[in-house]
């Protein structure tokens, strides 16, 4: 198992770990990380291993290892430092990258609100991101959703997270928005993220810690996918 460290704090950038596995591809496993791993729509975090000595090795994504509690931190190519179990490390990830993605999953979760439809799938990267909802011909613009959505984002809502057993949430199914993807269970518990009293579901991703922080959104393209699913796409304004 890996201490997801990020999970209880999105706003650390570094650690100290240990080095507790290496994989035949050159993944590497570390008894606690602040890299996040590609899950929820939310690309993994990329970023630098530095050893004792000081020497140095990138990292261009991080993902989950197979048995889900294992984190595996994926070198970037044409690097010849090799570590060995044992060594101990200073993790770093990519702070600029991260705290865009925060910002991008944060602005979603709103989105959600703004449109109360049903999700069919989402993502994140650092140059947009989007949701695509089950409904269908949409009775709003482009114009008139950004308006909605930044009439939420303006507002300053405190964003924090709380945990409930499986048992609660399979009590309240109306907290689950998305239909493709499930909240994971069987670890005893699920993260919620609450964004003020305007939204509650269960998510694993990295958020900013109040709707300010996300700055200025505008809703780029509104796309058909298909009879009845809209894909909603978002951006920085500047």
């Amino acid at each position: 198992m890996t201490e997801d460290l990020f999970r209880h704090d999105s706003y650390l950038t570094s650690c100290e770990a240990t080095v507790t596995g290496v994989l035949d591809d050159g993944a590497i496993i570390l008894d606690r990380t602040v890299f996040y791993p590609t899950g929820g729509g939310q690309p993994g975090d990329s970023g630098v291993l530095t050893l004792a000595g000081g020497e140095t090795l990138q990292i261009q994504t991080t993902v989950k290892g197979t048995d889900g509690g294992e984190i595996l931190h994926i070198p970037a190519a044409d690097q010849a430092l090799q570590v060995k179990v044992g060594d101990s490390i200073t993790c770093q990830i990519d702070w600029e990258t991260r705290y865009k993605h925060m910002r991008f999953h944060t602005a979603l979760h709103l989105l959600s609100v703004a449109v109360p439809f049903p999700v069919t799938g989402g993502q994140v990267s650092d140059k947009d991101a989007r949701l695509d909802f089950m409904l269908p011909d949409p009775d709003f613009t482009k114009e008139s959703l950004t308006e909605t959505l930044m009439g939420l984002i303006e507002q300053d809502h405190e964003v924090s997270t709380r945990w409930i057993t499986d048992e609660e949430l399979d009590a309240q199914p109306d907290l689950v928005k998305t239909m493709s993807v499930q909240p994971p269970r069987g670890s005893g518990k699920v993260r919620l993220v609450a964004i003020g009293d305007v939204d509650l579901q269960p998510c694993g991703g990295s958020h900013v810690r109040k709707t300010s922080e996300i700055g200025a959104v505008v809703v780029a393209k509104i796309e058909n996918k298909g009879k009845q699913n809209r894909r909603i796409r978002i951006r920085f304004a500047d």
